[in-house]
């Protein structure tokens, strides 16, 4: 067992020890569903209709996200003849300040936490991802997070020189998230996102990174159906390299595009 899968699972046995021995320990919790269509998508088929669950929740012991998408090619096929994927992540914080029972702020850093992610999807693709998180505060946003990872990749698709194993030895990533809310008439707009930045190479997986942010409109707070409940919006996607994969003349890897989107809170 590597280092870093080693790190990941005593991160979740200490979340779940954590968990057990707590009286009431889920503060808070939002889960979604989103339809997305889109053109233009790079290394998978052009067109894609994805629907993707998302969970948020906050915790005595910090906070966790987790979300899984199924894209559908619309009757294309990608690389390993699917006409469908999917891909999700589990993303698991520790906060230092909740779990010491301190006040770890200083200057524009509200918490300081241990960051965790386990990537998988199709075909065994399988990442882990360790390191800091830090909860800013940065005026005028919901929330703003920046982590920094060691990222670990495992599974099939890196193992490209056939021998059983990974390869490479790991990267590093840096991943801000952020959410900032606009007043637009009657109603509100809501900017929120997230940017992955593979800062160097290894062997298999070249440095890219991904922006990702949703333009949103609450339309069921316009509609008086309640607010944060119904949005309408667009997703952007801007990824230099997808998937670790160096753009070149004979293969476009960089991705430009947008996707309609329809989002329902519950």
């Amino acid at each position: 067992m590597n280092a870093s899968r080693t790190m990941m699972l005593a991160a979740c046995g200490l979340l779940l020890t954590t968990q057990a021995h707590a009286d009431s320990p889920l503060l808070w919790q939002n889960n979604s569903l989103t339809y997305l269509y889109g053109k233009n998508f790079k290394v998978e088929p052009a067109i894609q209709q994805t629907i993707t669950f998302e969970h948020a929740s906050g915790w005595n012991w910090g906070d966790l996200f987790l979300f899984v998408d199924q894209k559908f090619f619309n009757g294309a096929e990608n690389g390993a003849g699917d006409t469908r994927s999917f891909y999700g992540e589990f993303s698991p914080r520790l906060s230092f300040g909740k779990l010491l029972g301190k006040d770890l702020s200083f200057g524009p850093v509200k918490d300081v936490l241990l960051a965790a992610t386990y990537e998988f999807g199709e075909d065994e693709t399988e990442a882990y991802l360790l390191g800091p998180g830090f909860d800013l505060d940065v005026p005028g946003f919901n929330f703003f997070k920046l982590n920094f990872y060691y990222r670990q990749p495992d599974g099939d698709r890196v193992d490209r020189n056939g021998d059983g194993k990974p390869d490479g030895s790991g990267v590093w990533q840096v991943t801000p998230a952020w959410s900032y809310t606009l007043p637009l008439g009657k109603s509100d707009l809501l900017i929120d996102g997230y940017i992955d930045w593979v800062v160097d190479n290894d062997a298999s997986y070249h440095s890219n990174y991904h922006i990702n942010p949703q333009i949103k409109y609450d339309l069921g707070k316009a509609m008086d159906w309640g607010d944060k409940q119904v949005y309408v919006g667009v997703e952007y996607s801007y990824w230099k390299d997808k998937f670790g994969i160096q753009d070149s003349a004979a293969f476009t890897t960089t991705q430009n595009t947008a996707s309609l989107l329809l989002k329902v809170h519950f």
